[in-house]
């Protein structure tokens, strides 16, 4: 197993590792990784979905999509090349916020990658949150907020009223490390609870802006057989869409259930 920091605010490449053939010792060695490096990519995979469905269950219980899922699979999502347009990923956010316990860890598993362009961009929360002022810091550490997939459910023609919204810790803590980090992003949450919209949109999109700031970055670029994991517990992520409508891009996304946020 051969470890290469990706960049400086998170990530890390494993190479050497066939994710078919994992032990125990080899998994406690790749959670630690995780745990460290936030994302981790696994170059050169050949995975059937059974395969990939069972090393992400190594996590714990796959947690499926309220409105997406595979006919014959539908714990997994395939993601296409639907054109920029219709892509509904062209923004920041860490997954499936609006559940009571959102994904630990998202997986994706590249089949048909671009010649050039849709790269994956990522986020630190927890650089992010140490960057605040004390005086912000003590503001937001107070606060909750709530957070909604009733636009997520338009997109799918779905009844929005019936949309999963759940009520997080806008600074949460990693289960697993103790780190803190911000945990709000555009495209799910609403506003403060206690608060007014109007008071909250002020104080939001200050921070949407603040947690994307380059110095917390780093982008992967795709290869076919690439496996990639972020940890939705401190992580925003970005799907940038700057290849052509023509070009093809198949990968294939599982999620497995984290904690409720504290």
């Amino acid at each position: 197993m051969k470890v290469d920091a990706i960049a400086a605010p998170l990530g890390a490449k494993i190479s050497g590792v066939d994710l078919r053939r994992i032990d125990e010792t080899d998994f406690i060695a790749i959670n630690e990784l995780f745990v460290k490096h936030h994302v981790l990519v696994f170059p050169g995979q050949d995975l059937l979905p059974e395969d990939q469905m069972a090393f992400a269950a190594r996590w714990g219980k796959l947690l499926r999509h309220p409105y997406a899922g595979m006919e014959q699979y539908p714990d997994i999502i395939e993601l296409r090349n639907v054109g920029k347009a219709r892509d509904i990923n062209q923004h920041w956010h860490s997954d499936m916020t609006y559940n009571p316990a959102p994904p630990k860890l998202t997986m994706l598993y590249a089949l048909e990658v671009p010649d050039i362009g849709g790269d994956t961009a990522f986020s630190n929360q927890i650089l992010a949150y140490k960057a605040l002022s004390d005086g912000l810091r003590s503001v937001v550490d107070g606060l909750t907020a709530e957070h909604s997939a009733a636009g997520l459910a338009a997109v799918y023609k779905a009844d929005g009223a019936e949309a999963p919204r759940a009520v997080h810790p806008v600074v949460r803590t990693h289960d697993e490390s103790g780190d803190r980090a911000l945990y709000v992003c555009r495209a799910f949450t609403n506003k403060f609870v206690g608060w007014r919209k109007q008071e909250s949109d002020a104080l939001l999109e200050y921070l949407y802006e603040h947690s994307i700031q380059p110095e917390f970055q780093a982008r992967h670029h795709w290869q076919k057989g690439d496996v990639v994991m972020w940890d939705n517990r401190c992580l925003l992520h970005y799907a940038v869409h700057d290849h052509a409508e023509d070009q093809p891009r198949r990968i294939h996304r599982v999620q497995v259930e984290g904690l409720v946020p504290a």
